[in-house]
């Protein structure tokens, strides 16, 4: 979602995104018109009329699990958006008896949290995850 107009993403989608991402983006861009989305969310700078680059991560429920901002010059890594998807999804699924550690990836191991876990959180991250 942004600013720019239904028309914009279009032009973005068919001469930009779609030679990055083939077939072009697999969902739909949603025009943000006056920033009133951005408002609420406090990416919106009314005085410039421009948004921050921001992305949040939200659960079924409507609650914020995670989010970023950037401002607009640096683009973001959809791969870790995913990552992080598929991370609060772990965990969620788990009613939290399953914490993901930092760089964790599906099929990797995850930490148990609890008092076992106290002072061995490197030993069991080390030996679970794949440097990449």
């Amino acid at each position: 979602m942004s600013i720019d107009s239904v028309f914009v993403h279009k032009m973005w989608n068919d001469n930009e995104l779609s030679k990055m991402v083939q077939g072009g983006v697999p969902f739909p861009m949603l025009s943000d018109g006056g920033g009133r989305v951005g408002k609420v969310y406090g990416v919106y700078d009314e005085d410039a009329g421009v948004e921050m680059r921001g992305r949040f991560i939200i659960d079924p429920e409507g609650v914020i699990q995670g989010y970023e901002m950037l401002t607009p010059p640096v683009g973001r890594n959809i791969q870790e958006s995913i990552r992080q998807v598929q991370a609060f999804q772990v965990v969620r699924d788990s009613k939290g008896a399953e914490a993901t550690p930092s760089g964790w990836r599906p099929g990797k191991t995850t930490l148990k949290p609890g008092p076992d876990l106290v002072g061995k959180v490197w030993e069991v991250w080390k030996t679970g995850m794949a440097f990449d």
